[in-house]
């Protein structure tokens, strides 16, 4: 999306930037823990130990981090063409119906390997459709896309309901649920890739499931800055009337770019579907579709950027677990607010450093001309 501010190197723009919105969070953070009688080193010890300790506790962090990667792919992809997707959590809700149906077909007659392409095109194909109907709304009717995508959210929860009570629940059954998947149902765990620096993956949910995430991140690094189709959307959402004087249909992307958006929102299904749960239930979303809202924002909108950004939510919710347990004043309340925070800065006042660091940096370009001018004369 375009900036008011003047342009400034990539070290800084997607480095110094978030890193130092990131440093006040957690200062403000610690505060917080320290105005409740704890020593935020010691929960900071907890939080880093409890993300990266062994493991099993990296395991469940990359986890965490493979859904925030698909959330905040796209939520970036809808940044770009000037588009604020924020029904990321319907989307992915309604993405693991896709990926039910594939694995209730065939889970019990096909190996993994079968039945995952066709689970990642089920919840692609679900939540790009899902995508459709907000993005179509908007480029044929004018109705916000930020209001019709929360509605959309309230109404895939609502069919989630139903479908878990009254459909694809088993027989005899009375959780809200699927029946437990086969072994063509269940993704293998990425052990191998843990175990190569002698680590043990032990009874963390870390599946293949992440490789695909970091495909979907190339993708879409080439999708917008190497495509046709992603010069018309960056164009559309840095001046929609530059786009629309270019020949540009405002329409076409608009729907198109929604349903890719909703694509990779879907496609988040796969990683607790299939990877852990090995059913789909309710609430298997968890308020991903809203993180990856702050993991776009904090990545800039750019792969290279949401994948760390990503791993760093990953640490606070593996990290946060283990704080809770070590120190029990400290509240799972409390680390949703330490999870706020980071949201705050790295979204809502992610700008409020930026106008000091583009002084710095003009006021250091303008010393380096003086200096240049200088030996010239």
């Amino acid at each position: 999306m375009s900036t008011p501010y003047a342009k400034l190197p990539g070290w800084v723009e997607y480095g110094l930037i978030p890193l130092t919105n990131l440093a006040v969070a957690f200062l403000v953070a610690g505060l917080v823990v320290l105005l409740v009688g704890e020593n935020p080193f010691e929960a900071a010890y907890h939080l880093i130990n409890g993300a990266f300790g062994r493991g099993e506790y990296i395991g469940f962090t990359l986890y965490y981090a493979t859904t925030f990667i698909f959330t905040g792919l796209a939520v970036a992809v809808a940044f770009h063409a000037g588009l604020f997707n924020i029904g990321g959590e319907g989307q992915a809700y309604v993405g693991g119906i896709g990926v039910a149906l594939a694995c209730l077909w065939l889970d019990q007659v096909m190996p993994w390997y079968v039945v995952f392409p066709l689970a990642i095109l089920g919840s692609a194909f679900f939540g790009a459709l899902w995508a459709f109907l907000p993005g179509w709304l908007q480029a044929k009717r004018g109705s916000h896309i930020v209001i019709t995508t929360i509605m959309f959210n309230f109404i895939a929860s609502s069919l989630m309901v139903y479908l878990l009570t009254r459909v694809l629940k088993p027989l005899g059954s009375m959780a809200p649920q699927t029946r437990n998947f086969a072994e063509g149902g269940q993704l293998p765990k990425l052990d191998w890739l843990l175990s190569i620096f002698g680590l043990n993956v032990g009874t963390a949910p870390f599946n293949i499931s992440f490789l695909l995430a970091l495909a979907a991140a190339f993708g879409v690094w080439v999708l917008i800055w190497r495509t046709k189709l992603g010069y018309e959307m960056r164009t559309m959402g840095h001046s929609p009337s530059a786009a629309r004087y270019a020949g540009i249909r405002e329409s076409r992307i608009t729907v198109i770019t929604m349903m890719i958006s909703g694509g990779l929102a879907g496609m988040m299904a796969l990683n607790p579907i299939m990877g852990e749960q090995f059913r789909m239930q309710l609430d298997f979303v968890q308020g991903a579709g809203f993180v990856g809202i702050a993991v776009a924002l904090m990545g800039r909108s750019h792969p290279g950027g949401i994948i760390p950004a990503a791993i760093l939510f990953g640490v606070l919710y593996q990290g946060g677990a283990e704080i809770a347990f070590e120190m029990p004043s400290i509240s799972r309340d409390m680390i949703v607010i330490i999870q706020g925070l980071v949201i705050l800065f790295a979204g809502a006042l992610e700008n409020m450093f930026r106008p000091a660091i583009t002084r710095a940096f003009a006021m250091r370009g303008q010393r380096a001309a003086a200096v240049v001018q200088t030996k010239g004369a």
